[in-house]
């Protein structure tokens, strides 16, 4: 018995000490708001080929929280399509290696109360950090929590430009 109450001490150790050593390694990518919308960016960003690291994105989220991308659906109805980071990764991760993806921020509007912030975050998308004319754009409206330890991200809700619905003016950066 004190074999066994020993060896599942070690294994609880060993466990805790890891989870701690992902703690430490990522930390300071949450430590400000806008070193955890750098960080979401940069993660899911790279070259073709170029793996991302999923550990580091989901480390970003709430337990819970959830990226909702909206659009037009085939028949036309505006719908909204609720995933968890994990879901992303799996729907959208192999994707974004195989094509290369860089989502960059090109304005950004910041309302915060108390320990919660929103985040209106236009972005602009493209297949290789060299190309100059963006493949699409949009809004991420990001809603976040500062625990008075780091920020964590709750929810990722956006949509993209579109003819019928252009990126109004306060959200471009001024020229």
């Amino acid at each position: 018995m004190k074999k066994l109450s020993t060896s599942l001490f070690v294994i609880l150790f060993t466990f805790t000490l890891n989870a701690q050593e992902k703690t430490d390694k990522y930390a300071h990518h949450v430590e400000t708001l806008n070193s955890t919308l750098e960080t979401l960016y940069s993660v899911i960003s790279g070259e073709k080929g170029e793996e991302r690291d999923w550990d580091l994105f989901k480390y970003l989220f709430k337990p819970e929280a959830k990226l909702i991308p909206s659009g037009n659906n085939p028949e036309g109805i505006y719908v909204a399509r609720y995933m968890t980071p994990s879901d992303y990764v799996s729907s959208s991760g192999s994707y974004l290696v195989e094509n290369g993806f860089f989502e960059k921020e090109i304005h950004r509007t910041v309302n915060t109360f108390g320990n919660i912030t929103q985040v209106f975050s236009t972005y602009e998308s493209f297949h290789s950090e060299t190309e100059t004319e963006p493949f699409m754009r949009g809004i991420n409206s990001i809603q976040l929590l500062n625990d008075g330890e780091r920020w964590w991200i709750i929810n990722i809700y956006w949509t993209q430009e579109s003819p019928e619905n252009p990126i109004p003016s306060e959200y471009l950066p001024i020229d």
